[in-house]
């Protein structure tokens, strides 16, 4: 549950020092925030790329620069200049080097996870509620309406169903095209934001199905791997227009909940061995926050 809190980078949870610079990292519950220093001569493809193994920086940023020039190269040649004071987002694929004798100072949410860590030192793994949602027939709505019309669509669809994730305190990972894949901290806040979005989809004329499964997954950077969220994907696909598919690991961690459940019976889920328990959650009259 969200709580009232403050941390200095001046006292960190943790100080990482690699070539030419280092960073101060504070963890607040699900929230890592790194303020980073790289001093000036400091370049991704020289003194990162040898810890990474990669020939761009895998990491997606996203910060404020306090202080100090960097210079971004992504790797279809685009450049672009970060100025002190100004807010940026980096894709995952880029190198990138201070300009100028003044250090670049940052801070940073989106990596600060793994800023400075060689990939095997890089995953975490941590029990968490995955969900999936889905665009019903999103292709034949892209043949009836449209690439222009389709677009706007995506876009008020993505849109209200962040609002409805930040409403519930959940964490985007990443779209995927016509879905979105998210993670939280608490299995009933993630049913009742499931239901949230379901309702926002249908608002806006992009009904989806959602799959909802608990289970421990490896944290990299912004990003997420493991068999839960295969298992997520999974349950989602059994489900119908504007329903929500929970797992039985899930299930189990509703009781004392509010929440209503169908029992769906054994079910197999493709590419897993053996039969899985699904869930269909039973809509109900309010999806407010949970602090479950």
């Amino acid at each position: 549950m969200p709580r009232l809190r403050s941390k200095e980078f001046t006292d960190p949870d943790e100080r990482r020092e690699f070539p030419l610079g280092h960073a101060e990292v504070v963890v607040l519950d699900e929230a890592t925030v790194g303020r980073a220093t790289y001093e000036p001569g400091w370049r991704w493809s020289t003194h990162m790329a040898p810890t990474t193994g990669t020939t761009t920086c895998p990491l997606r940023h996203l910060g404020y620069s306090i202080s100090g020039v960097l210079q971004v190269e992504l790797a279809d040649g685009e450049t672009m200049r970060i100025e002190p004071g100004s807010v940026y987002e980096i894709p995952a694929g880029h190198d990138a080097w201070v300009i100028g004798q003044e250090p670049w100072v940052t801070v940073e949410w989106t990596s600060a996870q793994s800023v400075g860590i060689a990939p095997e030192g890089a995953g975490r793994r941590v029990v968490m509620t995955v969900v999936f949602t889905d665009i019903v027939d999103s292709t034949a709505t892209l043949e009836r309406s449209g690439d222009e019309a389709w677009q706007v669509l995506l876009l008020r669809h993505n849109s209200r169903l962040r609002d409805e994730l930040n409403r519930f305190y959940g964490r985007e990972v990443k779209t995927t095209g016509d879905g979105f894949l998210a993670v939280f901290d608490g299995a009933t806040r993630a049913v009742r934001c499931a239901r949230a979005m379901a309702h926002a989809a249908r608002q806006v004329g992009s009904p989806i199905r959602v799959g909802v499964h608990t289970g421990e997954v490896e944290a990299v950077g912004d990003d997420v791997h493991g068999l839960a969220i295969h298992i997520a994907a999974r349950v989602m696909s059994l489900a119908g227009t504007d329903e929500v598919y929970v797992s039985a690991s899930t299930a189990d961690l509703l009781e004392g909940s509010t929440l209503e459940l169908e029992d769906l019976g054994p079910h197999d889920l493709k590419g897993l061995s053996g039969q899985r328990h699904v869930f269909r959650f039973v809509d109900v009259a309010s999806d407010r926050p949970s602090g479950s």
